[in-house]
């Protein structure tokens, strides 16, 4: 075992989190050391070339950016570009035109719900919903960087604190059908309190509220933008970032153990040669998900945590056309959204929650590639190549253990099935090909992910999404990253309070700790 050093603080995984607390750690002139399990950083957040002989670069895990606060990029001077995607969603309908929404809702977004519904009520009802939900986004955003506050002390900031109380304290479904009537335009709103979260909408006080607000409130806006470059090219500004503050980034490094101590933390990992090391902290940030922190400290991990959530990472040669004649360019540049209605939103839960794989997946589409071509290679771009990433919804983990491949298979098989019901063409036609002539299509299930990133039953919010305020008096004015060990800190999404997607805050909290009390 190698002679112990000592650092200021030894950060567990090289996640977004962990890369953003050390940048501001360092930043601070802290030690830093961070030892990542991988051969690379980044976690979740990473961009690589998935097909053999494709110059392209996937964003393999998350893809999209919203909750990263421009105080983080500004404050670490984050050399990334995230590019506004001109169409928001639109959603495709059987036999119609569908439902166009734009980025900045005009004529066109207001003349498609006139032909889903035949009437502008759906259209005014959901300018309502949506007028609210940015009022909270705006008056909600800058308290993500401020200490906890008490429930009552954030709803005394809010202008509309009942849309706060009602995402609180009643089933979303009702929420969001006090302004929408058709089904299918309840079913958009009610997704985003479902990417990466399996929960019953019905259900007062689910996950599905607090899910929907991480989904709309990211820097006032609540708009999800494109990473250029691909996600990896924020990853590799955060850690950028940390290297150039001084601290040390060493990959290939297992942690094995955490010793906690009155006086630090000691710190154990092997390398790929399986030697062991070992490190000395004052504090040790745990960017890894609670379940593995819980591992490190010789304590079993609470039950229960699973993802839900099918990936599928595609390279077209081409988009498909449509059914509906709505030009590919304009439907996949934005959300596309597949069988995600309210109706096939409760069946395909009801089926999951049964231990069925859901008969109709609900499913959405995008194609990075449209607002940031940078991610293909030259030859790739020059052939007219697109990107195409499938997130599916209500599939989560259990559905997979008994026979994980074959799971797998069916469940792309069936959500190919369904975007092919909508297509001109089908949509294996469009693949492109890989050096072994294989189409360049990859599926990853919740089991697959945590296979990869060690997050515990692939939840890619390492556990259900906390309410953004403090749940305990105690907790009142406090960064919310407190465990039970003073000396070790949390910075993943599921282990601090407003963890969540690719948003530091988690690091950016673990560090404010730190730094105001060290």
């Amino acid at each position: 075992m190698d002679a112990r050093s000592r650092y200021d603080a030894v950060v567990v995984g090289a996640g977004h989190n962990g890369l953003v607390a050390a940048a501001y750690l360092a930043g601070a002139g802290r030690s830093v050391l961070v030892l990542e399990r991988l051969e690379r950083v980044g976690g979740a957040a990473v961009s690589r070339q998935v097909f053999p002989g494709v110059d392209v670069r996937l964003s393999a895990y998350s893809y999209l950016v919203s909750l990263l606060p421009d105080r983080i990029v500004a404050d670490l001077d984050l050399e990334i570009t995230l590019a506004d995607r001109a169409v928001a969603s639109y959603t495709a309908v059987p036999g119609g035109p569908g439902l166009l929404v734009e980025r900045d809702e005009g004529p066109a977004t207001e003349a498609s719900f006139r032909a889903l519904t035949g009437s502008d009520a759906e259209f005014a009802g959901w300018r309502r919903f949506y007028g609210r939900v940015a009022a909270l986004a705006e008056d909600l955003a800058p308290t993500l960087t401020e200490p906890l506050l008490s429930p009552g002390a954030l709803a005394g900031r809010l202008r509309d604190p009942g849309l706060w109380h009602d995402l609180r304290e009643r089933p979303l479904a009702d929420v969001v059908a006090d302004e929408l009537a058709s089904d299918v335009v309840r079913g958009v709103s009610l997704t985003d309190g479902l990417i990466g979260t399996f929960a019953d909408v019905h259900d007062p006080g689910s996950a599905a509220g607090r899910c929907l607000l991480y989904h709309v409130v990211g820097n006032g806006t609540g708009r999800w933008r494109v990473p250029v470059g691909g996600m990896g090219a924020v990853s590799g500004a955060m850690a950028a970032a940390a290297r150039a503050a001084g601290a040390e980034l060493l990959t290939r490094a297992t942690v094995t153990r955490l010793d906690p101590r009155r006086d630090g933390v000691t710190v154990h990992w092997t390398d790929d040669d399986g030697a062991e090391h070992a490190a000395d902290a004052a504090h040790v940030v745990c960017g890894a998900a609670p379940a593995v922190v819980d591992r490190l400290l010789g304590r079993p991990p609470a039950d229960g945590t699973e993802g839900a959530q099918l990936k599928v990472n595609m390279v077209l040669a081409r988009l498909p056309r449509l059914r509906s004649g709505v030009d590919p360019a304009v439907a996949f540049a934005g959300t596309f959204h597949v069988d995600e209605s309210a109706a096939q939103l409760d069946a395909a839960y009801a089926q999951a929650a049964a231990g069925r794989l859901p008969d109709v997946i609900p499913f959405e589409v995008y194609c990075h590639s449209l607002s940031d071509p940078s991610v293909l290679g030259p030859a790739e771009r020059a052939a007219g190549h697109q990107t195409l990433t499938l997130f599916g919804l209500h599939t989560p983990a259990a559905l997979f253990r008994a026979d994980p491949v074959g799971t797998r298979r069916e469940a792309v098989r069936r959500v190919v099935d369904q975007l092919d019901a909508h297509l001109a063409e089908p949509l294996l036609d469009c693949l492109a090909r890989d050096a072994d002539g294989e189409p360049c299509l990859q599926a990853a299930s919740p089991l697959d992910v945590e296979a990869s990133l060690a997050m515990p039953g692939g939840h890619i919010f390492h556990g259900d999404l906390a309410w953004p305020v403090a749940g305990t008096v105690e907790e009142e004015g406090t960064w919310g990253v407190a465990t039970d060990h003073p000396r070790v800190v949390a910075a993943s999404s599921g282990g601090t309070v407003r963890g969540g997607a690719v948003s530091g805050l988690g690091g950016y909290a673990a560090a404010r700790h730190l730094l105001e009390r060290c």
